[in-house]
Formats: C-alpha cells, sequence, structure tokens
C-alpha cells in the first residue's frame, strides 16, 4: 500500500505509537458496552433471571444427591422427585419453627422493647443530654407523620405488588430446579452441540468444574453457617435472649453473605440482648459472636470450603458491592457464588487450551521444562495446567 495515499496514511495513524492503544482501547470501550447493555437486559428481567440463577446455584448442591439415588437404580423422575420433596420438606420444618418461635416471644419482645425505650427516654431528659420532652415528642410525632405519609402508604402497596411477584418467582423457582436436577446434563449437552469436538470437550469439562464449584461452595456455607446457627442459638438460649430460635435463623442466612452477613446478624442480635437483657449481656452475645466468627474463618471454612472459595477478599467485597446494586439482597447473596464460578471456568478454559492458546502461561511448567535453550521472549507455555 503506498503510505502517500490518504488510505496509507490512516493505516499509519493506526500503528503508530498513539494509534495502537487508541485501537485497544476502543476494544475495551465495546466490550464494556456489551456488558453493559446485557446487565440492563438481564436486570429488566430479574422476574426470570433471579429465579433461574437460584435454581442453578441449589440445583448444583442437590445434583450430587440425585446421582446417588440414580446409580443405586432409582429411575431419574423418582430420584428428583425424592431430592426436591425432601428439600422443600426440610425448608418448610424450618420456617415453621422459626415461626412458631417468633410468634411465642414476640409479645415478651415488644414488651421489653417498650420499656427499653421508656428507660432511653428517661436517660435522654433527665440525663447529662439535657433533651426536654418536648423535643422527644416533636420528635415522635414527626415519626408517627411520616409512616402514614402517601410516601409510605405508595410503598405498601409496593410491597404488595412485590410480595405477589415473589411468589411467582419462587413458583418459578421450583419449576426450573425440577427440570435441571432432572435433565441438567442434558440441557447443558444440548447447548454445547454445535461446538466443534475440540471446543465441546473443553467446554464440558467447564461445565463439570462450575457445577462442582458452585455446588460445594453452596454445601459447604450451608455446613459452616448450620454450626454458626447451632453455637450462637445455644448461647443465645443460655444468656436467655428472647428470640433465640429465629436470631439463629438469621445467623444462619447472614453466613451466605461473605464478610458483612455476619456482623449484621450479630449486631441485631446483640441489639435485641441490649433492649431485653441489659448491657451486659448484649455485651457477652457480641463477645460470643467474635469468637464463633474467629472460629470459622480460623478453622472451620478452610476445611470445609477448601480451595472452592479461592478469591481475594477486596474481590469479594467488589462482587458483594456489585450484587448489592444491582439486584439488592438477592444480588448479595449471588454474587459471590457466580464469581467463583466464572473465576473457575476462566482457569479451567486456561487450563483445557491447546498448546501455545492459553490466556496465561503456565509459569511453573516453563521453569520446570527440560529444555536448557531459554524461550524466546514473549513464547507461549507448551503446557497446560490440566
Amino acid at each position: 500500500m503506498d503510505n502517500s495515499s490518504p488510505s496509507g496514511q490512516v493505516a499509519r495513524l493506526w500503528n503508530d505509537r498513539l494509534g495502537r492503544p487508541a485501537i485497544r482501547a476502543a476494544q475495551v470501550l465495546l466490550l464494556l458496552a456489551l456488558a453493559a447493555c446485557v446487565v440492563f437486559a438481564l436486570t429488566r428481567l430479574s422476574l426470570l433471571v433471579i429465579p433461574v440463577l437460584i435454581a442453578m446455584v441449589v440445583a448444583a448442591a442437590l445434583a450430587p444427591l440425585v446421582g446417588f439415588l440414580r446409580r443405586r437404580g432409582w429411575p431419574a423422575l423418582l430420584a428428583t422427585w425424592t431430592t426436591l420433596l425432601a428439600g422443600l420438606v426440610l425448608l418448610g420444618l424450618v420456617v415453621w419453627l422459626v415461626t412458631l418461635a417468633f410468634q411465642d416471644e414476640w409479645p415478651n419482645l415488644v414488651e421489653e422493647a417498650g420499656r427499653g425505650i421508656d428507660e432511653l427516654e428517661a436517660f435522654l431528659t433527665d440525663g447529662p443530654l439535657g433533651i426536654s420532652p418536648d423535643q422527644i415528642e416533636s420528635v415522635r410525632q414527626s415519626a408517627v407523620d411520616a409512616l402514614s405519609s402517601e410516601q409510605v402508604q405508595s410503598g405498601a402497596i409496593r410491597g404488595a405488588t412485590a410480595a405477589a411477584e415473589a411468589v411467582a418467582s419462587l413458583l418459578l423457582g421450583v419449576v426450573v430446579l425440577f427440570f435441571l436436577l432432572k435433565d441438567g446434563r442434558s440441557m447443558f449437552a444440548f447447548l454445547i452441540t454445535p461446538l466443534r469436538e475440540a471446543t465441546r470437550q473443553r467446554a464440558q469439562r467447564v461445565g463439570e468444574r462450575s457445577v462442582e464449584v458452585l455446588g460445594g461452595y453452596l454445601r459447604g456455607t450451608a455446613i459452616v453457617a448450620t454450626v454458626d446457627a447451632v453455637f450462637i442459638g445455644v448461647g443465645l438460649l443460655i444468656i436467655g435472649v428472647p428470640l433465640a430460635l429465629p436470631l439463629a435463623a438469621v445467623v444462619f442466612l447472614g453466613a451466605f453473605i461473605p464478610l458483612i452477613g455476619a456482623v449484621l446478624a450479630g449486631a441485631l442480635a446483640a441489639l435485641v440482648a441490649l433492649v431485653t437483657n441489659g448491657l451486659v449481656a448484649a455485651l457477652v452475645v457480641v463477645a460470643l459472636v467474635v469468637a464463633v466468627n474467629q472460629l470459622e474463618g480460623d478453622l472451620l471454612a478452610p476445611v470445609v470450603m477448601g480451595k472452592v472459595l479461592s478469591l481475594h477478599p477486596l474481590v469479594v467485597l467488589s462482587a458483594l458491592t456489585a450484587g448489592t446494586i444491582l439486584a439488592g439482597i438477592v444480588g448479595a447473596l449471588l454474587a459471590v457464588p457466580i464469581t467463583a464460578v466464572a473465576w473457575a471456568a476462566v482457569k479451567e478454559w486456561n487450563a483445557t487450551a491447546p498448546p501455545g492458546k492459553q490466556l496465561v502461561p503456565d509459569r511453573a511448567s516453563e521453569t520446570d521444562s527440560p529444555s536448557s535453550e531459554p524461550e524466546p521472549a514473549g513464547a507461549e507455555s507448551s503446557t497446560t495446567d490440566g
């Protein structure tokens, strides 16, 4: 091509020191725009996407039980129904026990909370702060007015709509979970059918590894959450804190949100203890929560989880923040397992790449290579992680 022609001049501009970074920046911006469009579409279809994602997570955790029953000669339909119904019965039993305890202890909690509020009001008016009763009454009236405002009433209507959507999502999630347990493997095989043989084999390994990581994460987290809930629940019973069983259930659920879930659950338990049992009991609850979390982080989680969640805490915190912004509490629950699966899939895809096609070369294999001749600069590793 003639460099003096207009096309040659344009080509030279895109190949100089500024042109090549500009092309790379344009590619990155295009990928970011595509990712933003995908995320926007998923958030608009949250009524469909969230139940499907939750069903995928639960299916990955329950798949070993279905496989175990099928290896024992059970028909696929019977094994799936048995696993699904057992899970629903267990979930319903837990909800019933928590609801029963909540109904039994709620009047006592309201009475103790009222007494605690009266003591707080007396401290504010008679203590060193010197707040007048008129100021407290003004704040109380402002709170009443805010609760009776049109914004709160419209929010209640939106809450009723959200409750109806939650029921629909639950039913959809159960249906999706059933079919994933029964036909998940054949569904995935159908999806990767258009790929070439070598690529299809790699995709199969990536899928198997993703299911392994996802199921291991959920099962490990459930074990850790159960131990946390049992220890903290027994401690609350010994201390005499009301609603010990519901608070233990909150601890169990909070364990599924890494880093911040345990802190929030512990803070709630300490707050209930402060209102009902006083400052000393609240401090004991805080010490109990800290001790259990320390036991979980140093001993239980590394043994149970192993290397399933090989993510840096900063990555976990970033994923939690992004998930919460995009989908609220459900996003916070799903952000970390999705991030862990995505990272495991990338590593498995890289490990199964043909020689010279890895995204990240295996440096250890390069160092252990028997060849005494140094490789040329920029050469790719010819070995794989697998």
